[in-house]
């Protein structure tokens, strides 16, 4: 969404995320990555594939969801070489409805969140330390040969 009109639209639909951060409601940008389950099963259903039937048992995680997951990571990875920052947040349950009506997305799309990209207001410093105490260490997040084996 680039268009203001359309913009202002959106915010009503993730209530939580606009008021925590009102800034973010003046990003130019804004991204809905839909995850399209059919697309997927179709696809894997081509010859070069290998496989004949759209069978969702053979799968051992919903890729639509990773797919778009991943295509929504690539846009911020994107925004960030581009100088620009982006944030990813979540479109809450009771809120897809809504939105899918409002935006008329089709039942087969399923939206995963959204993105906005834009430049940082030069009076909002950047994220401090609060994401730094956050984050796990590497000997939390990195098991290697084994589980709980982390050199």
């Amino acid at each position: 969404m680039t268009d203001a009109a359309d913009r202002a639209r959106f915010w009503p639909f993730v209530p939580t995320r606009s008021e925590q951060t009102p800034t973010m409601r003046d990003a130019p940008l804004v991204v809905v990555p839909l995850a399209h389950k059919a697309a997927c099963l179709e696809r894997y259903a081509e010859p070069d594939k290998g496989w004949e039937d759209r069978a969702e048992a053979r799968w051992p995680a919903p890729y639509w969801y990773i797919d778009t997951g991943m295509a929504a990571l690539m846009m911020l990875l994107s925004a960030v070489d581009e100088g620009l920052d982006a944030c990813f947040f979540g479109i809450m349950p009771e809120h897809l409805e809504p939105f899918r009506t409002e935006f008329g997305v089709p039942e087969e799309y399923a939206p995963i969140g959204g993105i906005t990209v834009g430049y940082r207001a030069d009076d909002v410093p950047p994220q401090g330390s609060r994401i730094d105490e956050r984050r796990r260490g590497v000997d939390e997040v990195v098991h290697r040969g084994h589980w709980g084996l982390h050199s």
